[in-house]
């Protein structure tokens, strides 16, 4: 390949990349809000904890994960040990290591470093969108995959960082009747709902919604894990037996 189709094959993969950005991007925007909600309350919590605002803006720009801030802030404020709060957020986010695992094939050609910097930005909107755009059928594809997970996870990124700086900066200011975290909730159901294209996936949303709501007195809040792992068990087998009947006919 001479310099010019380099070049031209370069720019070509740079444009796929930057159009799949923007595919995300209009994706992810309606969710943006409720995601800034988020970020918005427990940039709140943690001031109301007792921490100080530059402590607050370090945990947030350096963890980057709600529920595992959620739960160590009130670790942090009773002065447990440091070891505590960690395997405490190891533990909340403990979904995080299957989420990963169901996205690493698709990104399994680029250096470790880069799987690391994007690891940091994976996110539960993000198992929500991308693998309605890249199911498991694409992964040996590259195209793209880079440029949409890019558009998802940088715009959470900033509307988490905006709505946590709001509430760090305006925790005084804020009440909690106003009920902010609920639009948090909302903006999940609506990137949820769409995905329920099937029977299997309708099996794995019941059954992770009666797990969740059955374990929700675990402790270090288990029961989502629960519910994530029995809900995508309880969907695969509605899918392999689909696949079953469907073959036999």
């Amino acid at each position: 390949m001479n310099n010019t189709q380099a070049t031209t094959s370069g720019a070509g993969l740079r444009d796929v990349e930057k159009q799949a950005y923007r595919e995300a991007f209009k994706l992810a925007w309606p969710t943006m809000p409720g995601v800034a909600a988020w970020g918005m309350v427990t940039g709140m919590a943690m001031v109301k904890s007792g921490m100080t605002i530059w402590q607050a803006l370090g945990m947030t720009f350096t963890v980057f994960a709600g529920s595992a801030q959620l739960a160590s802030i009130p670790l942090i404020a009773a002065n447990v040990p440091i070891w505590v709060v960690f395997v405490t957020a190891m533990v909340v986010n403990l979904r995080f290591v299957i989420f990963s695992a169901a996205l690493a094939p698709h990104f399994a050609h680029l250096p470790w470093y880069r799987r690391v910097w994007y690891g940091y930005f994976n996110a539960d909107i993000m198992m929500g969108l991308f693998p309605r755009r890249f199911p498991a059928s694409t992964i040996h594809q590259t195209e793209g995959k880079i440029g949409f997970f890019g558009g998802i996870g940088y715009s959470n990124w900033i509307a988490w960082q905006i709505g946590a700086v709001a509430g760090i900066l305006l925790a005084s200011q804020i009440p909690q009747s106003w009920g902010i975290g609920f639009a948090g909730t909302l903006a999940l159901l609506g990137v949820m709902i769409p995905l329920i294209i099937n029977s299997a996936a309708l099996v794995g949303v019941v059954v992770a919604s009666i797990v969740a709501i059955a374990a929700i007195g675990l402790p270090y809040r288990l029961g989502l894990l629960l519910a994530v792992i029995l809900g995508m068990a309880a969907a695969m087998m509605v899918e392999t037996a689909m696949e079953k009947k469907k073959d036999k006919t």
